[in-house]
């Protein structure tokens, strides 16, 4: 019995990139064109790391559809990229489709989901695969999930993991969650990096762009040099993703001390710090608003009243992902890619594309 072709999914978020915030901040543009360009050469790693088919969702912005014109391509040949098969999802154009192609990659028993998107694209994702690794690759506005790399040395990583010559052990990473519960209306959600406490009433146009909309944060995890609301504790508090507890911070515009934050690409905004401290696992915090609504990963997405009693928990319960770091200390350390003379990249067998004089 022949077994099943290796198999790894990519999910790369058509509106990652393109929020308000381009308008509101001085965020870059990730357009469709670099999203491609990101998937080839994910492609390109894949295949030269045994990975034999990808999935991708189909989508109406273009990106499924040049990829498959290149497919054809002589790069495409020569770099041995993997079977391509397209997933026809019904498209919303929505989360709800990237929500879509995650379950589907997952009946699919992927090895794991190349991710390109910010926070919230990557916790749409986490939502549906449970422990199927994400390769996360960052696309979007306030990224600090999934971290800046190339996708190319990401995609060795990746695919040598699923191909089975890393160990677990040392190429997954198993990630801090928040859980914001909310027993009378059977509410539990999880944010990947934080819970921001608002005293907007509404979810509106959901990002929050001001200073003194903030009444409260919490971080899973928070670096000096990320952009957005995890950066408040990141400049006053940090914390690293491996460390076992997170942060928070109360937020007051008349506190006697202030911070200054990158709350956006390019948007440096004074917030009033009040108070702050460790987060322990396992330990439900109360909201410091009685009235307001509350952003998961950077969005508004939950509005609560004084009828309410939201809290939000800790825990080491998040979504698995593929340390390409540790990955690839270990690839160097066992020389993965070293290659005999009849691997067809070997210099002996590739015919000289110099030109004389240049």
């Amino acid at each position: 019995m022949s077994r099943p072709p290796l198999t790894v999914g990519i999910i790369a978020n058509p509106a990652s990139g393109r929020d308000v915030r381009r308008l509101t901040a001085n965020a870059g543009l990730f357009s469709s064109t670099d999203k491609v360009s990101v998937i080839q050469r994910l492609l390109a790693a894949f295949g030269a790391t045994g990975v034999e088919r990808v999935l991708l969702p189909t989508d109406m912005i273009g990106i499924a559809a040049a990829v498959q014109k290149n497919s054809h391509s002589r790069q495409a040949r020569e770099s041995h990229w993997p079977a391509l098969e397209f997933l026809d999802i019904t498209l919303r154009q929505s989360v709800a489709d990237t929500r879509q192609a995650a379950r589907l990659m997952a009946e699919r028993g992927v090895s794991l989901i190349a991710v390109l998107g910010g926070d919230g694209t990557h916790k749409a994702v986490a939502g549906e695969i449970g422990d199927i690794p994400m390769l996360t690759l960052s696309t979007g506005t306030n990224n600090a999930f999934p971290e800046l790399r190339e996708a190319t040395s990401a995609g060795l990583a990746g695919g040598l993991y699923a191909s089975g010559r890393i160990p677990a052990a040392i190429a997954l990473r198993r990630n801090k969650r928040l859980v914001v519960r909310e027993p009378s209306r059977g509410l539990c959600e999880i944010a990947l990096v934080d819970v921001a406490v608002s005293s907007l009433p509404f979810v509106g146009a959901r990002a929050i762009s001001r200073a003194a909309d903030l009444a409260q944060v919490f971080v899973t995890f928070a670096e000096p040099q990320s952009i957005g609301l995890s950066a408040l504790c990141g400049l006053w508090l940090p914390v690293s993703r491996q460390a076992p507890g997170g942060a928070w911070m109360r937020l007051d515009g008349q506190s006697p001390e202030a911070l200054l934050v990158p709350l956006a690409p390019g948007l440096l905004q004074g917030c009033g710090v009040l108070a702050a401290g460790s987060l322990e696992p396992g330990v439900a915090h109360g909201l410091a608003l009685t009235s307001g609504t509350l952003a998961l990963d950077g969005e508004r997405e939950i509005e609560f009243n004084v009828h309410d009693r939201p809290t939000v928990t800790l825990d080491a319960g998040g979504p698995l992902s593929i340390d390409v770091q540790a990955a690839l200390a270990y690839v160097a350390q066992e020389r993965l890619l070293a290659i005999g003379r009849d691997h067809p990249q070997h210099p002996v067998n590739l015919q000289s594309q110099d030109t004389p004089g240049e």
